[in-house]
């Protein structure tokens, strides 16, 4: 045992491992300078397009936001101006309906008058006619009554004085 850790000549080389260590330095500064440097730039842009792409996603989601909020406000004044379309019809339709049913009432009322006056001009004819019919036969009972003994205008004046008691009465 004591042979092996005093070295008996092969284990131990001092000059191989400063040639190992300094092959190793040697190495280390080639993968610093082709692999490490080139792999840390590759890993840096790779980080500025993720930031970049997080980025873009936030700016994105913060404009559909934005026109999300701009379609609403949208909707929300198309369903005003709709319901203020429909009261303005609701209103022009009840003030078209109080137009016709007035416009109703006037011509029913002129014709209610029409109606009047014509019932008015119709009894006064027959009144006419009927005051007619009476004188003609108050003659002919007054002409058979006195049988000749009255003169033609007395006959007249009593045919007057008759058809005057006759409207009073009515």
């Amino acid at each position: 045992m004591n042979a092996f850790v005093l070295g008996a000549g092969d284990g131990f080389n001092g000059g191989d491992i400063i040639f190992q260590l300094i092959m190793f330095l040697i190495l280390l500064a080639l993968l610093k300078k082709f692999a490490w440097g080139p792999l840390m730039g590759i890993m840096q842009q790779r980080e500025e397009h993720i930031s970049n792409e997080i980025e873009e996603a936030e700016k994105s989601r913060v404009e559909a936001k934005q026109q999300l909020e701009e379609q609403r406000k949208l909707l929300k004044e198309a369903r005003q101006e709709a319901q203020s379309l429909i009261e303005a019809s609701k209103k022009q339709g009840e003030e078209q309906r109080l137009e016709i049913i007035e416009t109703a009432r006037a011509e029913a009322e002129r014709l209610k008058d029409s109606a009047k006056q014509e019932i008015q001009t119709q009894k006064d004819q027959a009144v006419a006619a009927l005051r007619e019919q009476v004188a003609s036969l108050s003659v002919l009972i007054a002409s058979k009554v006195i049988e000749k003994e009255l003169s033609a205008q007395d006959q007249q004046k009593l045919i007057n004085d008759y058809l005057s008691e006759a409207g009073e009465e009515r």
